[in-house]
């Protein structure tokens, strides 16, 4: 029997300041693209907001400026909330109550992730598991709907810079895709040091896979994507306990990434200055200043991201088997974002080898 198809409503408040054709456009590309009923409907005032609220199906509300219409935020966790700008202070809820989906400062292009969020945590709902008492501080967890003993785990960590617009909704979709492959899959939110600084990252990716391996009886893979590459391969070397690490794109040369201004500085901005004025930060963050992390290492890039990347993974790769390590590098056809597709022929070989190295 065919499930009938999801229906998704985007809701845009009063006030907002954006092309509403536009995000149509942008939004019916996504419907298409999941598979689902869709629709972009603008709410001309906040009882007209309130009755939207209260679509059964997979809700994103974009609100705008409106004071009143953005004092439901908190109320509201069943929504995913999309500020087209960047929020000083993300909404988190209310202690004590299911955490707010509040996605922020991506622009425009942010609703194609919000509609995939709000899509994905309806069809393949997760358990959330906190790691510390910070808002910031926890990971959505997805188990294989049927497994014989103790499931491998994989702990996916995202990327975007190490800053704050970006989250853990870039990963949902291999969370589900590993789940169904036969893991607990564990999507890894973590403190930005735009907001935290640069400890408070390091602190939480560690404890969030100490909390993940206390799990494991078996394998302990840990994945991450762009900075999350970074931060995967750093919390690899410094646990035993990991079985592989694995970098999809990842920015796994901090010294020559502050050099080379990578994403407008976002490596110095995030380590709290430059390697000449913050050198022992980049020697024990650093991935290739690390080697050899004495685990085995899977480096992933896409031959069409940007150039610097790839150029960072090829001498990575190069330098971790020449120090000793067990290293596999795969390059194929693919962008940034490919490394993070579970339709993409690059995932599809990613998660070849990471099957393999289950046992």
């Amino acid at each position: 029997m065919i499930s009938p198809a999801l229906n998704v409503l985007v809701v845009t408040g009063p006030g907002l300041v954006a092309d509403l054709r536009l995000l149509a456009e942008v939004a019916d590309r996504e419907f298409a693209a999941l598979g689902v009923n869709g629709r972009v409907s603008p709410a001309p005032d906040l009882p007209g907001l309130r009755a939207a609220l209260e679509f059964p199906g997979a809700l994103v509300v974009v609100p705008g400026p409106d004071p009143e219409v953005r004092s439901l935020i908190p109320e509201h966790p069943g929504a995913v909330w999309l500020d087209l700008t960047k929020a000083a202070s993300p909404v988190t809820g209310k202690p004590g109550e299911p955490a707010v989906a509040h996605l922020h400062g991506r622009g425009v292009g942010g609703l194609t992730w919000a509609i995939r969020h709000a899509v994905h945590r309806l069809r393949n709902p997760a358990r959330r598991v906190a790691y510390g008492e910070q808002p910031g501080q926890w990971a959505e967890v997805r188990l294989p709907r049927e497994s014989e003993g103790q499931p491998p785990v994989a702990v996916l960590v995202h990327g975007g810079y190490w800053r704050s617009v970006w989250g853990a909704d870039l990963m949902d979709a291999l969370c589900i895709d590993l789940a169904e492959r036969g893991f607990a899959a564990w999507n890894l939110e973590y403190r930005t040091p735009d907001l935290h600084g640069w400890a408070a990252i390091t602190e939480d990716v560690a404890q969030g896979v100490a909390l993940a391996a206390e799990s494991a009886s078996g394998p302990l893979v840990v994945i991450g994507h762009s900075a999350g590459g970074q931060l995967a391969l750093r919390a690899a070397a410094d646990d035993p306990r990991v079985t592989l690490a694995v970098s999809l794109a990842g920015v796994l040369d901090l010294v020559e990434g502050n050099h080379r201004y990578l994403s407008s500085g976002a490596v110095a901005g995030a380590l709290g200055g430059t390697v000449t004025e913050v050198p022992e930060i980049y020697r024990r963050s650093s991935p290739l200043e690390r080697l050899p992390l004495r685990v085995p290492q899977l480096v992933v890039q896409g031959s069409g991201d940007d150039l610097d990347l790839v150029d960072v993974s090829r001498r990575y790769a190069r330098a971790a088997d020449e120090s000793g390590d067990e290293v596999t590098y795969l390059e194929m056809s693919g962008d940034h974002f490919d490394v993070i597709d579970p339709a993409s022929p690059i995932w599809r070989a990613t998660a070849g080898v990471i099957a393999d190295r289950r046992s």
